[in-house]
C-alpha cells in the first residue's frame, strides 16, 4: 500500500514538473496517468454519486413536481395540469402564515440565544478553569441525546401539577404555569429548552476560535489599557466571525428540524398555535389531511429556507478560499 502511495506522489510530481525553459513536462508520456487515474476511480465514486442524485436530488425534484398538481388522499397524481396553486394556497392561508412566523421566531430566537449562551461559556471556560474536561464534557451531553429523549425530559420539567420548574416557582409565590398548552408560553418554552441542548457545540466552536487566537494579542491589549470588556468586543469577537458563522448555520438547521422534538413534547401533529412551525405543518397535511400536494409545496418552501439558511456559510467559505 506504502509502495502505491508513493508511485502515485511520483507520478503527481512528474506531471506538475516545469522544465528550465518555462514548459511543462508532458502529462500523456507518464502512460495516460490522469486518465488511468480516473478511470480506475469510476467504481468507487460513481455508484455513490449516482445513488445520492436519485436517492436526494431526485427526491426533491419529485416533490416540487408534485407540489404543482392537486393531489390529496392515496389517489394517483394529475401531472398534466402543473400550476402554482398550492404555493398561492400558502399564503392565503392564516394557519401557514402562522407557521412560518413561528418558525422565523424560533430561528432567531433560539439561534441567538445559544450563540450568546455558548459565548459566554466559552470565555468562562478558557480563563483555565479547574475540571475543564469534565465541565466541557458535562456541557456537551446534552447534545448527544436525541430530540425525543430531550422532550420527554422537558416534559416532566414542564409538568403544570409535578414539574420542576413549577416546584421552584411554588416556592417564591410564582406559578404554576401551564408551559406546555399556553399559546403564549410554549414558543419560549420550546427554545429555552433547546437551547439546554445544544448551547454546548456553540460552547465548543468559539473555544476552538479563542483558543486559536494568539495570546500576544490578549496581552497587548492589556498593555494598551483596555478593559476586559473592550479587550472581547474590539479585539477578540471580530476574529470569532467564523466560528460565528459556521455555528449559526448548524444551529438553525437544527431548528428547521425540530419536528419530532414539538411532536414528542406535545404529543399531537396539531400542537399549541404558538408553536406550530412549517415541519409541523407539513407532515400535519401530508399525513392526516392527506392534502399531499400542498404538503409538498411547504416541504419545497422548507427546503429553501435550509438554502438561505445556508448561503451565507458557502458565501463566507467561498470568499475565504476553503470552498
Amino acid at each position: 500500500m506504502r509502495g502505491k502511495i508513493a508511485t502515485f506522489v511520483r507520478r503527481l510530481v512528474r506531471r506538475n514538473r516545469v522544465r528550465a525553459d518555462g514548459g511543462e513536462v508532458n502529462a500523456t508520456r507518464d502512460g495516460g496517468f490522469v486518465s488511468d487515474e480516473f478511470t480506475s476511480s469510476l467504481p468507487y465514486w460513481l455508484p455513490p454519486f449516482i445513488i445520492m442524485g436519485l436517492a436526494v436530488y431526485g427526491a426533491i425534484l419529485w416533490n416540487f413536481v408534485l407540489s404543482l398538481t392537486n393531489k390529496s388522499g392515496f389517489g394517483s397524481a394529475d401531472y398534466t395540469n402543473l400550476d402554482f396553486e398550492m404555493y398561492a394556497k400558502a399564503f392565503s392561508d392564516t394557519v401557514f402564515i402562522g407557521a412560518l412566523r413561528n418558525t422565523f421566531a424560533l430561528l432567531i430566537a433560539f439561534t441567538v440565544l445559544c450563540l450568546v449562551v455558548g459565548l459566554v461559556v466559552a470565555v468562562l471556560v478558557d480563563q483555565g478553569i479547574r475540571y475543564e474536561n469534565t465541565f466541557r464534557t458535562i456541557y456537551l451531553l446534552p447534545m448527544a441525546l436525541s430530540f425525543v429523549v430531550t422532550a420527554q425530559f422537558w416534559l416532566w420539567m414542564y409538568n403544570q401539577q409535578n414539574g420542576l420548574i413549577n416546584i421552584i416557582l411554588g416556592v417564591v409565590g410564582l406559578g404554576p404555569y401551564e408551559w406546555i398548552g399556553n399559546p403564549s408560553l410554549v414558543l419560549g418554552a420550546v427554545v429555552f429548552a433547546l437551547i439546554w441542548q445544544f448551547s454546548g457545540y456553540a460552547m465548543v466552536v468559539y473555544l476552538a476560535g479563542l483558543r486559536a487566537i494568539p495570546t500576544e494579542q490578549f496581552e497587548a491589549a492589556r498593555v494598551d489599557g483596555a478593559t476586559t470588556l473592550r479587550m472581547y468586543w474590539r479585539v477578540i469577537l471580530p476574529q470569532l466571525k467564523g466560528a460565528t458563522i459556521s455555528a449559526s448555520v448548524v444551529l438553525m438547521v437544527f431548528a428547521l428540524k425540530a419536528f419530532d422534538f414539538l411532536y414528542s413534547l406535545t404529543g399531537s401533529y396539531y400542537p399549541p398555535k404558538g408553536s406550530d412551525i412549517l415541519a409541523t405543518m407539513m407532515v400535519r397535511q401530508a399525513f392526516v389531511a392527506n392534502n399531499r400536494a400542498y404538503a409538498a409545496a411547504i416541504g419545497i418552501m422548507l427546503f429553501a429556507l435550509a438554502l438561505v439558511v445556508i448561503a451565507p456559510y458557502l458565501l463566507y467559505q467561498y470568499r475565504a478560499g476553503e470552498l
